[in-house]
Formats: structure tokens, C-alpha cells, sequence
């Protein structure tokens, strides 16, 4: 599949805003008094422009962004309409549980309960609009959610983590905890990425066409000569000696320098710690970009079957 940068933003941006956002409800029902104080409205502040910014950049990926709005109307049968709708439900106990921490008084712990309940449900809303896919080998696995609520709650898990440190009252759990995301979230990512390389496709040119019990079946012309959409977004092809290349940039970007960033911080003190997490954003940043081109940049749909591909 021909990787959009606009989706690519917004699954990476909007996914780390809603795992901040689950990262300090748990924080906060927990009873951690920085998670019910002024710090906690910084995280959701942050989360919001990461949330809003993500979805906003979604509607450039479609031909209409004016007509966006109509996708909610259908969240009986499409999981992108569930996504909006789920994304626009968000916003109201988040908002509502900042508005209490602006006015100095601690919200019930339902607030953040129904924030991290709806944040977790529109990544899952998010990752099953590629996981129901089943022309997609790639997509149409379990693993897909899952590495999509991971890769989210790892992101989320840093930033607070990061937060806490300029602030000067991270801890080891605090570190434990990053850490133990991150290293869940890259073994998920890892065993995605083995067990798709060992996949058997589920459809050939021989199926496609149902003509596999004549004989070998081979294409002799394409269906047609231009360029169209099928071509562009469907029949995009990377080599498999870059995606490796790319993997190991995006595990060391991603996974290696954050939870090696956490580990430090508590080693090495307050200062040190800070720039050493102030320089891990960056980097967990630029990996899950180049981690989410990949989903997309490797995803081989059926109708590139019809060109011999």
C-alpha cells in the first residue's frame, strides 16, 4: 500500500495523545497526587493538541476533507465512522476532567475512568479499520490492534514519564513502568513483524482470476495501461532488504533509546535525565513515523494480484 503522510501523522500523533491520556487517568486513579494537580492538566493539554492535530491531518488523506462529517453517520457498519464518533466522545469527559483540575478541585475518578475507557476504545476503532481489512494479508491479523494500543500507550507512557522528570519528581516505578510499555510494546511489534514476514498469501493470480486448475496462470497485460487509483494507492512495493534496514531504524528509534532514556534518568540524576528524555521524544517520534510508513509501505493488497505482483 502507498503510505499517506496524512494518515501517518494522525495515527502517530493521535495515538501518543490518547496513550498520555490512559497513561495519566491510571496515574490518577492510582492516587498519584501529580496526576491530580497542575501537571496532569499540562499532560492533557498536551494530549489534546497531539489528539486534535492527528485528526485534523486524517481529513487531508480524503478527496473531500469538506465533507468529513458525514463519515459519523455510518458507525453501525464502518469502523472509520466509529473512530470519529468515538474520537468526538473523548473529548467530553477529558474536557470535563480538565475544567476540575483548572479549578483546583479533584475530580471523581469516573472522569478519567470514561477518558481512558474512550481513548483506548478509538485506538482499537482506529487499528480494526486495517485489521478488518481482509484483503489485506498484512492487516487481517490479531496482532494489529494490539501492537496499535501498545505502540499508543508507550508513547504516552514516555511523555509522562518525560513530564515527571522536568518536573523533578520522577521515580524508579516511574521508569519501571515506561519501561515495562516500551519493551512490551517492541516485542508485539517484533512478532508482528516475524509472522507476517512467514505468512503464506491467502490469495494468488491463480485465485484471483479462478483459473489456478488450467494450469500455471501468468499475466500477459495489465487490466489497463494508466496510471489510476488502483496503481497508486494499492500496488506500492518496497524492497525487502529496506524494510529490514527500516525495521532496525525504527526499533532503535523507538523502543532502544526510550527505555534505554527511562533507564538513565533514574541512574544519572535529575539533569541529566531530563536532557537524556528531552532527546528521547525526538527519537520515539521519528521511529514511530518510520514504524508506521512500514505498516503501510509493506501491506500488499489482493489487487496487486492482477499485475503480476
Amino acid at each position: 500500500m502507498n503510505p499517506a503522510w496524512s494518515v501517518i501523522l494522525f495515527t502517530t500523533a493521535a495515538g501518543a495523545g490518547y496513550g498520555l491520556l490512559v497513561i495519566v487517568a491510571l496515574y490518577s486513579l492510582s492516587g498519584d497526587a501529580a496526576a491530580q494537580g497542575p501537571l496532569a492538566l499540562v499532560a492533557l493539554a498536551l494530549a489534546g493538541l497531539l489528539v486534535t492535530g492527528g485528526l485534523l491531518s486524517s481529513t487531508f488523506h480524503l478527496g473531500h476533507p469538506e465533507r468529513a462529517w458525514r463519515a459519523l453517520t455510518q458507525w453501525r457498519s464502518a469502523w472509520l465512522s466509529r473512530e470519529g464518533v468515538l474520537a468526538l466522545l473523548c473529548y467530553m469527559p477529558a474536557l470535563v476532567w480538565a475544567a476540575g483540575l483548572a479549578r483546583g478541585t479533584a475530580p471523581g475518578p469516573g472522569w478519567p475512568l470514561a477518558t481512558a475507557a474512550l481513548a483506548l476504545a478509538t485506538v482499537h476503532a482506529t487499528s480494526m479499520i486495517y485489521a478488518s481489512l481482509k484483503t489485506v494479508d498484512a492487516w487481517h491479523r490479531g496482532g494489529v490492534p494490539l501492537n496499535y494500543q501498545l505502540l499508543a500507550l508507550a508513547s504516552g507512557a514516555v511523555a509522562w514519564l518525560a513530564l515527571r522528570q522536568w518536573h523533578g519528581i520522577a521515580d524508579a516505578r516511574d521508569a519501571a513502568v515506561t519501561i515495562g510499555v516500551v519493551v512490551a510494546a517492541a516485542i508485539a511489534k517484533h512478532r508482528y513483524w516475524r509472522r507476517i514476514d512467514r505468512a503464506v498469501p491467502t490469495s494468488s493470480l491463480a485465485t484471483a482470476t479462478g483459473l489456478g486448475g488450467h494450469g500455471t496462470v501468468s499475466v500477459l497485460f495489465w487490466p489497463h495501461t494508466e496510471d489510476n487509483y488502483l496503481l497508486k494507492e494499492m500496488r506500492y512495493v518496497i524492497a525487502r532488504r529496506h524494510a529490514a534496514k527500516l525495521r532496525r531504524m525504527a526499533s532503535v528509534l523507538a523502543f532502544i533509546v526510550p527505555a534505554g532514556a527511562a533507564l538513565a534518568s533514574v541512574a544519572l540524576g535529575d539533569a541529566v535525565g531530563s536532557l537524556l528524555l528531552g532527546l528521547a521524544l525526538p527519537s520515539l517520534v521519528a521511529g514511530l513515523v518510520v514504524e508506521r510508513w512500514l505498516f503501510f509501505a509493506e501491506a500488499k493488497h489482493v489487487v496487486a494480484n492482477y499485475y503480476g505482483r
